[in-house]
C-alpha cells in the first residue's frame, strides 16, 4: 500500500525538532527524521518552513583604521563641548524657567487651596442657608396652618353672630308685631276713651243745661211768686 504524501505540518515540526536540538536542517536529515518521504516534497515544504523561520543574514561589519577612530573621537568629543555650550545655556534657561514654573504652580496650589477653603466655607453657609429656609418654610406653614384655624374660628364667630342676628331679628320681628298690635289696641282703647269721654262731656253738658234749666225755672217760679205776692 503506497504511502501517504508528506504534509507541510509534518515536515515544519521536524525540521523544528532538529533545529531545537542544534542539528543541521537539510532534505536528508528531515527525512531520516521522518523515515520516509520523496525529496521533492521535502524541499517544497522546507522551502516553505526556511522562509518563515530562517534568519536574515548578519550585516558586514564596519571596520574602520584606528587612527580614524582617533581622529573621529576627538572631533566627537570637540563637537559635543561647543554643542554643548548653547545646550548648557538652553539647559540652565530650561532650569530657570522650570523654577519659576515651581513658584507659579505653588501659587497656583496656594489659590487652589484659598479656593477650596473659600468653597468650603460657601458649602456650609448654603447647608445652614438651607436649613433656615428650610426651618422658616416649616414656620410659614404652622402660621398658615394658624391663620387657617383663626379664619375658620373667625368665620365659625360670624356664622354664630349672624345666627344671634337672625334669631334678634326674629325678635324684633315679634317685637314690632306685639308693638303694632298694643299701638292698635291703644288706639282702640283711645278710640273707645274719646268716645266714652264725648259721651260722658253729652251728659255733663246735657246735666249742665238741666241745671241752667232748672235755675232759670227756680228763678221764673221765685219772680211769678213774687208778682203774685203783689
Amino acid at each position: 500500500m503506497a504511502r501517504q504524501e508528506l504534509t507541510y505540518e509534518e515536515v515544519a515540526a521536524a525540521a523544528s525538532r532538529l533545529q531545537g536540538e542544534g542539528r543541521q536542517v537539510t532534505i536528508d536529515t528531515v527525512r531520516d527524521a521522518l523515515g520516509s518521504g520523496t525529496p521533492t516534497a521535502i524541499h517544497r515544504h522546507l522551502a516553505a518552513w526556511r522562509a518563515e523561520h530562517a534568519a536574515p543574514p548578519a550585516p558586514p561589519q564596519a571596520q574602520l583604521p584606528e587612527a580614524l577612530l582617533a581622529d573621529l573621537a576627538r572631533w566627537a568629543q570637540q563637537f559635543a563641548e561647543e554643542a554643548g555650550s548653547p545646550a548648557r545655556e538652553a539647559l540652565a534657561r530650561h532650569e530657570s524657567d522650570m523654577a519659576a514654573l515651581r513658584e507659579a504652580g505653588e501659587a497656583l496650589e496656594a489659590e487652589r487651596d484659598d479656593l477650596q477653603r473659600d468653597l468650603d466655607d460657601a458649602g456650609r453657609a448654603r447647608d445652614e442657608a438651607l436649613a433656615t429656609i428650610a426651618e422658616r418654610e416649616e414656620e410659614i406653614e404652622r402660621l398658615n396652618a394658624e391663620l387657617r384655624n383663626a379664619r375658620q374660628v373667625a368665620m365659625d364667630a360670624l356664622v354664630g353672630k349672624a345666627k344671634d342676628q337672625l334669631a334678634i331679628e326674629g325678635k324684633d320681628a315679634q317685637l314690632a308685631d306685639l308693638r303694632q298690635q298694643l299701638e292698635r289696641n291703644l288706639a282702640a282703647t283711645a278710640t273707645q276713651s274719646d268716645a266714652r269721654l264725648a259721651a260722658e262731656m253729652e251728659l255733663v253738658g246735657a246735666a249742665t243745661a238741666r241745671d241752667s234749666l232748672a235755675n232759670e225755672v227756680r228763678d221764673l217760679r221765685a219772680q211769678i211768686a213774687a208778682l203774685r205776692k203783689k
